[in-house]
């Protein structure tokens, strides 16, 4: 199979036929043979009745259906694990995303060779203030932060490679950062593409301003775990260390100059009406508490198991 269209949805009931049609249309004219996995994360509308129809009508089509709403990793990741094309496109229901790309982009993983192919709205018709002016400062600390050199890592128009959606694991709101779990995954060939970007046809966006919150705490997390995901003693037991050993020295130096002044009959104070003591013990006290995070983390590290993130109440 050529390609396995993935994509996730919430009350998006408007758009799905004409979507479908649009998607039919672009793999006939260009021969593909295909599959399209809608992913219905939780919809209150008619989104799932509408694609049990579509179903029933073209057996490409298939769906995977939320138990309530999880959000975009999770129903990424379970249509990434349902998928069985050579080349898996992402891209979103609302009609933002032209399937007019699709040619473009499998001929970029097929014939160029790239492992990930991202889409780049150049040309945005989204708010400036709300939208755009926030996403380029996401994207510009999403580059500087990851190393990955796009332009636009919101755009939900990407293209894959199967062994790349087989080999990284999308959760929590992640989805944002994908190329740069497949970067760390080892893919290391990720290309960009112009895309067209359309403005919203029905509807309304299902995300607001907090994505971006969002979005920059999950690079923090994502920073931290392509560097210490797999070790976390290196970073929590050398912190610990250090801080231990800088409250211990401190003790002793403390100790010793107390000491030192009663040789010498000197005027002295208690060690505890020192402040600098009270320091010097809750910096050890830190350095102890970081070093067993770090040791607890290994242990958490080598014994959890894969927890199912979402329910899936019926599948097409």
């Amino acid at each position: 199979m050529n390609l396995s269209i993935v994509i996730p949805l919430l009350n998006e009931e408007e758009s799905l036929n004409e979507l479908h049609q649009w998607i039919v249309k672009v793999m006939t004219d260009n021969n593909f043979s295909y599959e399209v996995i809608f992913i219905d994360d939780g919809s209150t509308d008619a989104s799932w009745h509408i694609i049990q129809q579509l179903s029933a009508k073209d057996p490409g089509v298939k769906g995977i259906r939320f138990q309530r709403n999880y959000g975009k990793s999770q129903a990424l990741h379970a249509g990434f694990a349902k998928a069985q094309g050579d080349v898996i496109i992402t891209m979103d229901a609302d009609l933002q995303d032209s399937p007019d790309e699709i040619p473009g982009l499998y001929s970029m993983i097929t014939a160029e060779g790239y492992d990930l192919v991202s889409g780049w709205k150049k040309k945005r018709y989204d708010s400036i203030l709300s939208k755009n002016m926030p996403s380029k400062l996401f994207n510009w600390a999403a580059r500087k932060t990851s190393g990955v050199k796009l332009n636009d890592f919101n755009c939900g128009l990407k293209a894959y490679r199967n062994v790349v959606v087989k080999n990284i694991e999308v959760s929590g709101e992640m989805h944002r950062y994908i190329p740069v779990l497949a970067k760390n995954a080892g893919f290391s060939r990720i290309g960009e593409k112009v895309v067209m970007h359309q403005a919203r046809k029905y509807g309304s966006t299902k995300f607001g301003m907090e994505r971006f919150i969002n979005g920059f705490l999950d690079l923090i997390t994502i920073w931290f775990l392509s560097r210490f995901g797999k070790r976390p003693m290196h970073l929590f037991g050398a912190l610990g260390v250090l801080m231990f050993l800088i409250g211990l020295g401190s003790a002793i130096y403390i100790g010793a100059v107390k000491l030192i002044r009663l040789y010498h009959h000197q005027k002295t104070i208690l060690i505890t009406d020192n402040p600098w003591f009270y320091i010097a013990l809750a910096t050890m006290i830190i350095g102890t508490q970081l070093f067993l995070a770090g040791f607890l983390g290994e242990i958490i590290l080598r014994t959890r198991n894969n927890e199912e993130r979402y329910k899936i109440s019926e599948t097409l």
